[in-house]
């Protein structure tokens, strides 16, 4: 993947650093790509980027983050335009500037789910973390020692990212059984659920949590028709694996994907390499000639 593939946010959990290493699992080119766990659509934008396809379905069951990806791409001037307004407020507060955010924040949890406003509460919380509490509400807090992405950085990214996806992309935020049920042969899936989807409680980082015997079914049914998909789901980190893996009666090829050095790791002194695994379905098989060996934990460096 040469050159800079643009993006328009931090946002923890997202697949940005990872997509060239992804992107090697894909077919040069097919019909449509589908992911239905979106987050901020790093993997769309770097298949655009590289010209994989020219059709993309965009979901998260995030409404306003869709909406927020949505008016990026189909409205990038606006976007940037409404950012720059909402950013331009906080120095109003001078050394209070913090305050501004938690304006924002609530005027968002009461209804106000302007696309300048999610976008402003993602550049400006703590490492693009998103965290939301029992009621759903966004409950990260602001980052003190930053005023969040200066808006004529912002901008450029916006428009590099609309110039790559619009007229390509549709947009929805629904349940991800909606958006498996329309895949056929000749799409491309590529799915990144929540971790904590091994359990039934929803996690701090998603609105909606995806119970791993249910997320299972799903993908077994992809297979009954034949289409191929991408799951980034486990992995490991310091010799310690995180996440449940999926059964072996789906029939995937799993890799290891070198994902840096982890940064929590690093905050307690310790350097600790973080491994993330990829699942490469039985229907993408026969477009490679070969696989890299898989990975096994006592393989991985610490």
């Amino acid at each position: 993947m040469n050159g800079r593939v643009p993006h328009i946010v931090q946002y923890q959990g997202s697949k940005r650093i990872l997509a060239p290493q992804i992107l090697q699992y894909m077919p040069y080119r097919f019909e449509r790509l589908i992911e239905p766990f979106s987050g901020m659509a790093a993997i769309s934008i770097a298949a655009a980027y590289e010209g994989r396809t020219d059709r993309f379905v965009i979901n998260d069951i995030n409404r306003p983050l869709i909406g927020m990806l949505q008016e990026a791409i189909e409205h990038p001037s606006r976007l940037a335009e409404g950012y720059r307004m909402v950013w331009e407020e906080q120095f109003q507060y001078g050394e209070d500037h913090v305050q501004h955010f938690y304006e924002i924040r609530e005027k968002f949890n009461n209804g106000d789910v302007r696309p300048a406003n999610m976008l402003y509460l993602l550049a400006r919380c703590v490492k693009g973390a998103v965290r939301y509490g029992k009621n759903g509400n966004f409950n990260q807090s602001p980052d003190k020692r930053r005023h969040g992405t200066d808006p004529r950085t912002l901008a450029p990214n916006v428009h590099a990212v609309s110039h790559l996806l619009k007229g390509k992309s549709s947009f929805s935020a629904v349940d991800y059984h909606e958006i498996l049920d329309m895949a056929r042969p000749g799409d491309l899936v590529y799915m990144d659920p929540p971790y904590q989807g091994v359990t039934n409680v929803r996690d701090v980082r998603y609105v909606a949590g995806v119970p791993f015997d249910e997320f299972t079914r799903a993908v077994a049914a992809l297979n009954k028709k034949s289409v191929a998909y991408l799951i980034s789901y486990d992995g490991v980190c310091g010799g310690k694996a995180y996440g449940e893996e999926l059964p072996q009666e789906l029939h995937c090829k799993k890799i290891l994907l070198n994902a840096g050095l982890s940064s929590q790791a690093t905050l307690l002194g310790k350097r600790s390499t973080t491994f993330e695994a990829l699942y490469i379905s039985e229907a993408l098989m026969p477009a490679f000639d070969m696989f890299p060996q898989q990975l096994s934990l006592l393989e991985v460096p610490t």
